[in-house]
């Protein structure tokens, strides 16, 4: 009982969400038998394909026309026929090497599309806990706003009663106190949201908010980011080492085509009782295709194309992901100026700056309307400063993963 109590209390931050998530996340478990799969089936294709044995001309009677030969078993035999037969296709031109390469090749994008799940499953984990750290305290700025009006609704409530007040402006408070505790409300909601989807990356069903653990926001990215980003992304990118090993097994897949064109041997050994001049009869034998009529033309065409489309994926691919990551970069660089003028110190300031406004409308010094405007205000710079950074974190995040490492 004690130890599901702590476990159910145990705080969680970024590095061990991310360590649960590696260890139990369900897609990831699936993913990783994916690559087995693909091992699998690189075996499979090593092996030789097996030896054909047939038996034929077995007679189950004799007639008058028969000779007599040597019994088999006993005295059994004497009028007995029959035929064996063993077969083995031999493939020339390195058509099984070729197909070994080409399961190889399958099983390198195997491994990739698990890199890429990680990734992009870690930036999604990643962006959502900085997400609920954020909105965290966007709530805990709002529930302070709405904390204030709750106690400005009951004095002019009071005060409306007592008509030191017009009821109008009671009303505006009400409505004020309404808009803002809806506005809680959403914020809730999409804060249990987030806490959903770390629940699913985790696994961790009991995973609460309280339990998350408190995150600086106030932290630079921009010193993290390498200066060779280009340089690193065409080392490191996944697509890119996806594309590239596709263009591989098109090259390699056009091989084998190629290789198609020459026909495949089978060779045969056999053995014949009483069908023939002899009556034990041992022959050897081999058997092609004539490539007349059908030399593979279509298909070594097609992959042709093939491996012309995935070099131009390639190259489209590339210049995709430099343009893109020097604009992720360039706006990091903005966001990260922008907020540079946003302090904690800043937060502590306007909320003594209500306290103050608030003063001042209790000694009337100020009207209602001119408080409730400042407040407003106060909340959507608060809210932007937020947002801006919670964008803030989702593109150092993208850029991490554009690049393909953990800066």
């Amino acid at each position: 009982m004690w130890n599901t109590l702590s476990v159910q209390a145990q705080p969680y931050g970024l590095k061990e969400l991310e360590q649960q998530f590696l260890a139990y996340n369900y897609r990831l478990i699936a993913a990783r038998y994916e690559i087995g799969r693909a091992e699998a089936e690189v075996v499979q294709e090593r092996l030789w394909p097996n030896p054909g044995f047939g038996v034929s001309e077995f007679n189950l009677w004799a007639n008058h026309t028969s000779e007599n030969l040597p019994p088999l078993i006993g005295n059994y035999g004497g009028k007995q026929q029959i035929s064996v037969e063993l077969e083995q296709l031999v493939e020339t031109a390195g058509k099984r090497k070729k197909r070994i390469a080409i399961k190889r090749f399958e099983q390198r994008m195997a491994v990739y599309e698990f890199e890429e799940l990680v990734r992009e499953l870690k930036k999604e984990l990643r962006q959502t806990y900085y997400h609920v750290s954020s909105k965290k305290h966007s709530q805990q700025q709002l529930r302070t706003i709405v904390s204030l009006f709750e106690q400005l609704a009951l004095q002019y409530q009071r005060q409306s009663q007592e008509q030191n007040v017009s009821l109008a402006d009671y009303r505006r408070v009400q409505a004020e106190l309404l808009r803002l505790r809806k506005e809680l409300l959403t914020l809730d909601d999409e804060m249990a949201f987030s806490l959903h989807t770390l629940r699913l990356l985790t696994q961790l069903d009991d995973l609460s908010l309280d339990q998350l653990k408190d995150w600086n926001a106030f932290e630079s990215r921009i010193v993290q980011v390498p200066a060779d980003l280009i340089s690193l992304a065409l080392e490191q990118n996944v697509g890119l080492k996806q594309q590239a090993t596709r263009v591989e097994k098109a090259e390699a897949t056009l091989k084998l085509e190629q290789a198609n064109r020459k026909p495949d041997l089978t060779l045969q050994l056999g053995y014949d009782r009483g069908g023939n001049i002899m009556q034990d009869f041992v022959g050897l034998g081999v058997s092609l295709d004539l490539p007349l009529f059908n030399r593979n033309k279509g298909h070594i065409q097609a992959a042709r194309y093939a491996v012309r489309a995935s070099h131009a994926e390639r190259s489209s691919l590339q210049w995709t992901l430099e343009s893109t990551i020097r604009q992720q970069r360039d706006q990091l660089l903005r966001y990260e100026r922008m907020l540079a003028d946003w302090t904690p110190e800043i937060l502590e300031e306007q909320r003594i700056m209500i306290d103050n406004y608030r003063k001042h409308l209790q000694l009337k010094q100020i009207t209602l309307l001119e408080f409730v405007d400042f407040v407003q205000a106060v909340r959507e710079a608060q809210e932007a400063s937020f947002e801006i950074w919670d964008t803030y974190n989702n593109t150092f995040e993208e850029l991490q993963y554009l690049v393909g490492i953990d800066f």
